[in-house]
């Protein structure tokens, strides 16, 4: 299986950047690896159902980002350290949330993977 496990939250005041990593190991029994897959960044606040943020093809050619965090959050990857990173700057308090990277097919909602890390809970306060 592919596993994956995210690093890199914390705790923040707004306006400062932050990122984070997903990190991954493993590969299924079909032989896919990482590498084999888009990378897609979720979120989920308090009470709140689970987000799109961004995503990355598996060739890391080609972003995907939710209107909320265009401009302010760079998603990336690489695939020889098997990694991907989400680059988030000028956090507001709305960014708060436990962030999931996961790997799949590249949709912007969940259904669509497989692989999730165990979450790295960012808090940004004003």
């Amino acid at each position: 299986q592919v596993q994956l496990a995210e690093s890199g939250g914390g705790l923040v005041q707004a306006g400062v950047s932050l990122t984070l990593s997903c990190t991954a190991n493993g590969r299924t029994d079909t032989g896919r690896t990482f590498s084999d897959y888009a990378v897609t960044w979720f979120r989920q606040a308090p009470g709140k159902e689970r987000e799109f943020v961004a995503t990355v093809t598996w060739t890391g050619l080609s972003t995907g980002y939710a209107d909320s965090v265009k401009g302010r959050f760079t998603i990336s990857r690489d695939n020889t350290r098997n990694t991907a990173h989400l680059a988030m700057n000028d956090l507001s308090t709305e960014d708060t949330a436990v962030y999931f990277c996961a790997a799949g097919t590249g949709s912007r909602t969940p259904d669509g993977y497989p692989y999730w890390g165990q979450g790295t809970r960012v808090t940004v306060f004003s």
